[in-house]
């Protein structure tokens, strides 16, 4: 297969930016992903120049291997301008990703090509489904659409357990940009594998979706917006606004502190799950992270 000419570019990019990181510290931090500086800075540069930027050689060599090997094909179907168009798509989608997701950490902070790298690599698993992909270190070749649902569910769950030092949601982000992307440029052959595309684009927009509608899904272990355990105590603010008192009740401001540290957790869930994680006060959102740790 002939090399791409994109793909090399990227990689001498990758290379002469990353290096210059490795060796200048205030270059690195000028330009990486950071969220304070994107949101109140507006320093959106960042979006783009932090995928040029990694940890290490290592990272680097990863990231640069797995462009060289889905940059050629995917260059070839789709021509030059428009891989370009998908390479840099994928890097502001998965970054965009990222700054929804963590938009409450200001100090959050990440590099990598890897959006981007996940959009070229999906653009081909959407193309070739039932392709052969080899990992580097495991001599086993698993079929194309096997490898994009492993990756897709494998993102999702390190994105809710905060699995390694890894950006799981740039991940996520570029591989659903690229699966839109190889959508909308062939429809023909999303028809012709449909289901193959419903198993990778389902997941994520459920989940997606989920955290939208409950930012607490992020913020606890092994919670997924499941109905909050309101059997085992009557919400604290259910009343507080209803001025018809039973004839037996004293006019002393009631105790609505919850009972136990499940039912305070569950009170402050339920207020994220309706007012959203702004609604909490600073002492709410230090609270929130001490039953965390507890729980």
């Amino acid at each position: 297969m002939s090399e791409s000419i994109v793909g090399t570019l990227l990689l001498v990019l990758n290379l002469l930016f990353s290096y210059q990181g490795f060796r200048d510290r205030q270059y690195f931090e000028k330009y990486k992903f950071h969220i304070d500086s994107i949101l109140i800075d507006k320093e959106y540069y960042r979006m783009i120049s932090s995928g040029f930027l990694h940890v290490s050689w290592i990272h680097l060599a990863f990231n640069m291997i797995a462009l060289t090997s889905f940059a050629p094909i995917v260059e070839i179907f789709f021509g030059v301008p428009v891989f370009v168009l998908i390479y840099f798509t994928c890097l502001i989608g998965g970054n965009l990703l990222a700054l929804f997701l963590h938009k409450n950490h200001g100090d959050y902070s990440a590099v990598g090509a890897s959006g981007a790298i996940s959009g070229v690599v999906f653009c081909s698993i959407i193309l070739f489904p039932y392709g052969d992909i080899r990992f580097i270190l495991i001599p086993i070749d698993f079929p194309a659409w096997f490898f994009g649902v492993a990756f897709v569910l494998g993102s999702i769950y390190g994105i809710k357990n905060k699995i390694g030092n890894i950006g799981h949601d740039a991940h996520l982000g570029g591989a659903l940009m690229g699966i839109l992307f190889t959508a909308l440029y062939y429809p023909n052959v999303v028809i012709a594998n449909w289901w193959i595309v419903l198993l990778l684009f389902v997941p994520t927009v459920l989940f997606l979706y989920l955290i939208v509608n409950n930012p607490a899904v992020l913020m606890i272990e092994n919670y997924w917006g499941e109905t909050l355990s309101k059997k085992n105590y009557q919400n604290p603010f259910k009343d507080k606004f209803n001025t018809k008192k039973p004839h037996h009740q004293s006019d002393e401001v009631p105790n609505f502190a919850p009972r136990t540290n499940e039912e305070e957790l569950n009170n402050l869930l339920d207020k994220i799950r309706k007012s959203g994680f702004k609604s909490l006060s600073n002492s709410e959102r230090k609270r929130l992270k001490d039953l965390r740790d507890k729980l």
